[in-house]
């Protein structure tokens, strides 16, 4: 469907029913819907949320694994208008309840409980008022904002208001919000209005909120489809969560504009994401690489029919004539939250020239580039190192929260706070992160936060965190600690402890103890992080020398 001034998600979710109705939309486990289907299952969660309340503006938190619920919930939210919160999965009850308070989140769609995790414990710990209410309004002080919180799958004793039975019953009462209401309410959603504000942990500890509008979201996802040959009949598989921008724009959006299928999994583990991409006879595999990697390790690997596979950057997946003869001469992309996605890319199943090794393509359509001096807005000349800068069509409408004149510089460049330069043709290349985010398996990790959760432990006299290299992930998390003076811990209890309160990625890996004296500081006191990062991968490499 060519996306013009109509480039809104309710026309986009009504188009494609009618163009593909019946055909595969999103599996996962025994749970599959078409087109038609979410189509049709969105419409009455939209009319049940209007018959709530809920409406253009309102913001609403979306928090359910990859899957037919997630879509379910995101379409029904932005198709009325709704600002859309997709909220990690991964969030302990800090991170959780922090992203609610700071996003104002008026309604909450979630799943009770996902791979262990119970998230209305969850909430209930960061906000001990909310005790399972389930009559609505909610007015509760540490969340302010929060009206309703609407609940799928099992509350146990718990009075939480349980979906989609609570908001049928809201729609029963309201005759007048029909079909026909649904499509006019529809009709006032605009290209410009937001559709998302999505969260990413940034270079602090603090997580940012970037805004994006449905005609910037809609448009850059068809776009990036210019670079890769999506067919309606392919069938994708991708772990990457939807509540991330590369999950949602690469990925989902990604499938929706072709009328292909997408195949979800709950948890990685190789063996049986092999058995999955055999029997759904995936044809695009996409991971990280250390999925490719382990699948290649595992021993029913040969026996596997990978047949349908033709795409894809899981290259190990791919059939002898498909591969790459270097994987680092073929075209990654670069993106981030504020960008939506990509801003830099290129054809990925091209093979580059040796000229071109390591480069993360041009600009993607509609984006302008160019590359600073730290704390400038200047451009420096081609080929010269300096801070990356981003403008145009899919960049955020700014941080909530933000004002615009600390995001944007005068001329309308967002700093990425990425390293790198472009060339003479304007190939972007990447050199990392300017600032000490760390990059762990496509999520980043604020070393701040970690470092505080590690200080709150009465052991630790102070801790400094870092990304050390790691052939599969990118970057490990790292900690260097130093204890209390008569105090004792070991690295086990430590990443125990920190699993409380941080999300499973950002717990170290590597956990090193170390007397003050024995880490490198500055004339100023403050840690160097550039003289610890070669003082800890060499102790990280002693100990695997040691197993």
């Amino acid at each position: 469907m060519p996306l013009t001034a109509s480039a809104t998600l309710p026309n986009l979710v009504r188009g494609q029913a009618r163009r593909f109705g019946e055909r595969p939309f999103i599996k996962l486990g025994d749970e599959r819907i078409t087109y038609a289907e979410a189509e049709a299952r969105s419409a009455r969660l939209a009319r049940g949320l209007l018959a709530t309340g809920v409406g253009k503006g309102t913001r609403v938190g979306v928090l359910f694994p990859n899957g037919p619920g997630w879509v379910v919930a995101w379409l029904a939210a932005a198709r009325i208008g709704a600002i859309v919160v997709p909220l990690n999965t991964f969030y302990k009850p800090r991170e959780l309840g922090w992203v609610l308070a700071h996003a104002d989140v008026d309604t909450l769609l979630t799943v009770s409980r996902f791979l262990g995790n119970d998230y209305l414990e969850r909430l209930e710990t960061f906000a001990p008022s909310l005790g399972g209410r389930s009559a609505l309004p909610l007015f509760v002080p540490e969340l302010p904002r929060l009206r309703g919180v609407c609940v799928w799958g099992d509350t146990g004793e718990r009075t939480w208001t349980r979906a989609p039975h609570a908001l049928d019953a809201a729609l029963a009462a309201r005759d007048e919000i029909d079909d026909a209401f649904l499509e006019a309410v529809e009709a006032t959603v605009a290209p410009a209005d937001p559709m998302l504000v999505i969260y990413s942990s940034g270079s602090t500890a603090e997580p940012k909120g970037a805004i994006h509008t449905h005609g910037a979201v809609l448009r850059h996802s068809e776009n990036l489809n210019a670079f890769r040959d999506l067919e309606a009949s392919d069938r994708i598989f991708s772990p990457m969560p939807f509540f991330w921008v590369g999950g949602l724009v690469f990925t989902l959006l990604a499938a929706m504009h072709r009328g292909a299928s997408l195949i979800c999994e709950e948890v990685f583990e190789p063996g049986e994401t092999l058995a999955l991409l055999e029997r759904e006879r995936v044809t695009i595999a996409a991971g990280w690489p250390h999925y490719s990697k382990a699948m290649r390790a595992h021993p029913t690997f040969a026996q596997r029919d990978l047949s349908a596979i033709r795409g894809g950057n899981l290259y190990d997946m791919l059939p002898e004539a498909l591969r790459p003869l270097d994987p680092e001469l073929r075209s990654n992309s670069l993106g981030m939250t504020e960008t939506c996605g990509p801003h830099a890319i290129g054809r990925m199943d091209v093979d580059l020239p040796e000229s071109l090794r390591g480069s993360f393509g041009r600009a993607a359509p509609g984006v302008e580039h160019k590359v600073v001096a730290p704390g400038s807005d200047a451009p420096l000349p081609a080929d010269e190192a300096g801070e990356i800068c981003v403008r145009g069509a899919s960049l955020m409408q700014g941080l909530y929260k933000v004002e615009r004149e600390d995001t944007f510089d005068r001329d309308g460049f967002y700093h990425t706070g990425d390293g790198g330069w472009l060339s003479e043709d304007g190939h972007l290349f990447f050199q990392g992160r300017l600032g000490d985010t760390i990059k762990t398996a496509g999520a980043n990790v604020a070393p701040r936060e970690v470092e505080v959760a590690l200080e709150a432990l009465p052991e630790v006299a102070s801790a400094f965190v870092i990304g050390v290299p790691d052939a599969r992930r990118g970057q490990d998390v790292a900690a260097a600690v130093v204890l209390e003076r008569g105090r004792a811990l070991d690295a086990a209890d430590c990443q125990a402890a920190l699993r409380r309160d941080l999300s499973a990625y950002k717990v170290p890996r590597h956990v090193l103890f170390f007397e003050k004296s024995e880490l490198p500081f500055t004339d100023s006191g403050k840690i160097d992080k550039r003289r610890l990062e070669p003082l800890l991968f060499e102790r990280i490499s002693d100990v695997r020398r040691a197993r």
